[in-house]
């Protein structure tokens, strides 16, 4: 019973949030379940930092003990939510990768009660960065979900994540105007470290549905599609040139400027931009580009990079032209 007290309600968060997982993981998270869930976050910090000094004053530590918890699990689901669409966004041979990491981490801690309070005592800097990276994380992919490019909604994310801290300064004790000074200044210290980091914050929820390399691409669909390595003959048979096909899947209503940046053993040899995606195709939005000069000699490890207008990678394309 003792463990049971302790354990058990950490294990039945991480046991919903899991079912929650994989309920979400099948598709796109809905943007009002999202929504909805930073609207209460956001109201239960503002409420606790008016009530907790009252609260705590007239004995109901309890009230604020909920409240906290209210809070915390808040913090898990919106994290839960936001993970499957980050997961598929992510190139896991990239950098962004780590984001990835960071949300389920930020999930993990969530669940398991123990762990959350003991963090949170120990640093108490914790429970503001978690507000500020679930708001983060669950705005950037919300606002592309109604139509705004990844771009504006990284640093209109970071924006509005700054903001969002004002409530939780206010309960350490400062002033209402004192708490938005510093809430505005963290807006700005979060727009600058995401727009310098971006590589680092997958494009979610835009992702790579499809990709292959061709001898061509006619009416949208690939031509001599090989998977494994290629032989350099066979480039030669093929003019010296390779096309890149790739399908890219994003909510309706985006529309973004992607390009194809080609890699040759680690070194950019070409800059492709592409038509402008536009989402809601089931099937992803298909395009294509050819690299006629691949240099001498052919063999070598060649990488196809498939890129936003702002520089965050959506997804990469690999292939080995061998002797």
């Amino acid at each position: 019973m003792r463990w049971l007290r302790r354990w058990g309600i950490s294990i039945g968060s991480l046991a919903l949030g899991l079912a929650t997982l994989f309920v979400f993981r099948r598709g796109l998270p809905h943007v009002g379940w999202i929504v909805g869930y930073m609207l209460l976050l956001g109201l239960v910090v503002a409420i606790l930092a008016e009530a907790r000094v009252p609260l705590e004053e007239r004995g109901r530590g309890l009230v604020v003990s909920a409240a906290e918890y209210t809070i915390q699990t808040l913090y898990h689901n919106l994290l839960l939510f936001v993970l499957p669409a980050y997961w598929a966004s992510a190139t896991l041979t990239s950098p962004n990768v780590i984001f990835v990491v960071g949300v389920a981490l930020g999930a993990l801690i969530t669940a398991i009660d123990p762990l959350y309070s003991a963090l949170g005592r120990q640093y108490r800097w914790l429970k503001h960065g978690l507000l500020a990276f679930s708001i983060f994380a669950a705005l950037n992919v919300a606002l592309p979900l109604v139509g705004v490019r990844p771009g504006v909604a990284l640093v209109g994310s970071a924006a509005l994540a700054g903001l969002a801290l004002a409530p939780a300064f206010r309960g350490t004790g400062m002033g209402w105007p004192r708490g938005l000074v510093r809430a505005t200044t963290a807006a700005f210290i979060g727009i600058s470290l995401v727009w310098i980091g971006r590589v680092v914050v997958p494009p979610a929820p835009v992702f790579l549905a499809a990709k292959q390399v061709a001898r061509d691409v006619r009416e949208l669909e690939p031509v001599d599609a090989i998977d494994g390595p290629i032989p350099a003959a066979t480039v030669v048979e093929w003019g010296g040139a390779v096309a890149a096909y790739t399908a890219v899947h994003a909510p309706a209503g985006l529309r973004d400027t992607i390009e194809h940046v080609w890699w040759k053993n680690g070194r950019v040899i070409a800059r492709v931009r592409l038509s402008p995606v536009e989402g809601g195709r089931a099937q992803g939005f298909r395009t294509w580009s050819r690299k006629s000069d691949l240099g001498t000699p052919l063999e070598g490890d060649y990488a196809v990079d498939v890129q936003t207008a702002s520089g965050q990678l959506i997804g990469r394309l690999t292939f080995t032209v061998t002797p």
